[in-house]
């Protein structure tokens, strides 16, 4: 992974908060922010990147 997610990948909402996360995705490595509130939620993310598409709670 190249660098950390600026931003929630379901909502699009900063990644300021505590309890935010950013990842690598399990299908290409590209970064996955996560917010805590649609982590909370198990919110449907889907990898940003156009070759992968990988989707997850």
């Amino acid at each position: 992974m190249s660098e950390r997610a600026k931003n929630c990948t379901s909502s699009g909402v900063p990644l300021e908060e505590t309890g935010s996360t950013s990842f690598p995705c399990p299908g290409c490595d590209f970064a996955i922010g996560r917010s805590p509130r649609c982590r909370n939620q198990g919110v449907i993310y889907i990898c940003p990147n156009p070759e992968c598409k990988y989707q997850g709670p």
